[in-house]
């Protein structure tokens, strides 16, 4: 009785809604919602309103020539529509969380089974059926027009094979992880399919940064996806046997540990190109060029200037420090006419040269810009502590981490991103110093200078005008085009960044190698340093008069001389042929000469 009364009352109230609409407005007779969600690796409708909540890929139901309306929200796990192929019938795309659709449409006027599905993501469970009349959902029709709209592969030669994988972060490398079926948790897991099959791979971003998918072989790559739970879809036909080599193509991934085996038939070929299965980064899509763009126009200067150190902190005691940093990835200027994009802290290289106390607690806040393509850490060799902070600061594109640490030891530490592949993202500039100075502070001197020397791998060579690009294959060889000081080729020989000082005066240097491979042999020419903290040891007693001081990749100095003559001294790494690399800075002294400690006339041309 309850139920004829429901109904009768759903009559009334429909014969209500026809009568008091407008003649020309439309009349919904049953209105459904679903939502999007992940079931058991697959994906999935779920339906949200009256009889169909909570079911999965709930049955609809509609009279002969009904009007109905679908809305679809978006419950996260990437991109969705809703379409009903056969009636040629499809949604707009939504693509964050929350985010709705709808559809209104009437159905056909005779009895039918019509299908509704996500448009990438039928074949990974987001199919239902939409039952006209009296039918049951065993009853489909079966017709090739059916089979090509619901994506079904109608040649005999092949099938649709299906794969979904998702990027993360384990262990120190970057890798994919396979979702549902028997991959579902698996690292890098073998994808197989036959010559002939279509195949489906659907990839999620994990943790947010950038990534996509290429398969060696096939020249078939996914357009790149960015953003937690955002999805993209490559569909290609493998058409030969062997085994290829499936990656990510942005830079460094590959060699961070992002790739894996693609098996086609028996899994072996004939042919020995193309099968991409060596790990030297070497096999990339078809359509990479060394050719360098036009140069960026609104490049900045990311040259960190050589005065730009805090005060010294001298005799007080121990404290609360916080320390900021962002990373921040951005088009710099390389050399004339030379533009490069830089991974950075604070936007300049090197980062900023942070300064402590012994003693004090350090709180550091890393904040990863939202227009970031990729994670980014840091790691500071001042820290006691597992990965030297990188292990609390792995921190998404607009994420932000914290953690603190106690600084034990004075010294010159450097700091660098540890995010997969670490030398990438030390190479593209993200390396600093931080100076622990022990109780009572440093000696007094006149002007401090912060100096660090890197390398820069691009796929153009040395020289080469424009819009130059990281090359991770250089990378790993260590071959690189160019060797700096703070950032860019002779970024301190210039009037803007050169540094300055008087006769009289005394200078300290605090010299940094971010590297990430080569060592450096410091030297100044025209000067004879009269203390060098070897190893940026402050506790131990200095060397004195020393030439030329060797400074390994990841580690530092601190070096003390007095200016006695006027003139410009040149800083270079006496591995001398860098020079020709862009490595060298000017010390420009200015004041009286001093012809009792050096006497002689200037020669043109001599380059010092």
């Amino acid at each position: 009785m309850r139920i004829f009364k429901s109904l009768i009352s759903a009559l009334v109230l429909g014969v209500l809604l026809v009568s008091c609409a407008p003649v020309d407005a439309p009349v919904v007779n049953t209105e459904y919602i679903l939502t999007t969600d992940m079931r058991d690796g697959k994906f999935v409708f779920v339906g949200v309103n009256e009889d169909i909540n909570g079911t999965v890929n709930p049955s609809l139901h509609a009279k002969p020539g009904e009007k109905i309306s679908v809305m679809l929200i978006n419950g996260g796990y990437g991109e969705h529509d809703i379409v009903f192929p056969e009636l040629n019938i499809h949604s707009d795309v939504i693509h964050q969380k929350g985010e709705t659709t709808k559809i209104t449409f009437s159905v056909p006027e005779q009895d039918v089974v019509l299908t509704y599905q996500d448009s990438s993501h039928a074949k990974l469970g987001m199919s239902g059926v939409l039952l006209v009349g009296a039918v049951i959902a065993s009853q489909p029709e079966s017709s090739a027009s059916t089979q090509d709209a619901m994506g079904m592969d109608t040649q005999a030669a092949g099938k649709t094979v299906e794969y979904t994988l998702e990027s993360a972060l384990a262990d120190g490398k970057m890798i994919y992880i396979g979702k549902g079926s028997d991959l579902d948790g698996k690292t890098n897991p073998d994808l197989t399919a036959n010559p002939g099959d279509l195949v489906r791979v659907t990839l999620f971003s994990g943790e947010g940064a950038t990534h996509n998918i290429f398969f060696d072989g096939f020249n078939a790559k996914s357009e790149d996806v960015a953003g937690k739970g955002n999805s993209v879809v490559v569909e290609f036909t493998p058409d030969k046997e062997g085994t290829f080599a499936y990656y990510c193509t942005i830079l460094g991934h590959r060699q961070a540990g992002m790739q894996g085996k693609f098996i086609v038939g028996s899994g072996t070929s004939s042919e020995t190109a193309g099968t991409g299965t060596n790990n030297t980064g070497t096999g990339m899509p078809a359509d990479t060029s060394l050719e360098a763009g036009p140069a960026d126009p609104n490049a900045v200067d990311i040259v960190r200037d050589p005065t730009d150190i805090p005060t010294p902190i001298g005799k007080r005691g121990p404290e609360a420090v916080r320390v900021d940093l962002e990373t921040v990835e951005v088009t710099g200027q390389l050399a004339d006419g030379i533009t490069f994009k830089y991974w950075t802290f604070n936007g300049k290289v090197p980062g900023p040269f942070i300064r402590v106390r012994v003693g004090d607690t350090v709180e550091v806040h890393l904040k990863n810009l939202p227009d970031s393509s990729m994670a980014h850490s840091v790691d500071f060799h001042a820290v006691t502590g597992p990965g030297g902070g990188a292990v609390a600061t792995q921190t998404q594109p607009g994420g932000e981490t914290m953690f603190t640490f106690k600084a034990l030891n004075p010294g010159l530490f450097v700091y660098h991103c540890a995010t997969p592949m670490v030398a990438q993202h030390i190479s593209n500039g993200m390396y600093g110093l931080i100076l622990v100075e022990p109780a009572g502070g440093l000696p007094a001197v006149d002007r401090e200078f912060y100096v660090m020397q890197g390398e820069i791998y691009t796929a153009q060579p040395f020289d080469t005008t424009g819009a130059v690009t990281a090359d991770a294959v250089k990378l790993l060889n260590e071959n690189p085009e160019y060797f700096v000081f703070n950032g860019s080729a002779l970024a301190l020989a210039s009037d803007t960044h050169a540094l300055r000082a008087n006769v009289g005066e005394t200078v300290r240097i605090f010299f940094g190698v971010g590297g990430p491979n080569f060592i450096s042999s410091f030297h100044v020419i025209g000067e004879i340093f009269d203390r060098v903290y070897d190893q940026a040891s402050l506790t131990a007693p200095p060397l004195t008069d020393v030439q030329t001081t060797l400074v390994p990749p990841g580690g530092a100095t601190m070096v003390e001389f007095k200016l006695e003559v006027p003139g410009r001294y040149i800083l270079v790494d006496h591995a001398l042929a860098r020079m020709e690399r862009g490595l060298a800075g000017y010390l420009y002294v200015e004041g009286d000469p001093n012809p009792d400690i050096f006497n002689g006339t200037v020669t043109p041309g001599s380059g010092h």
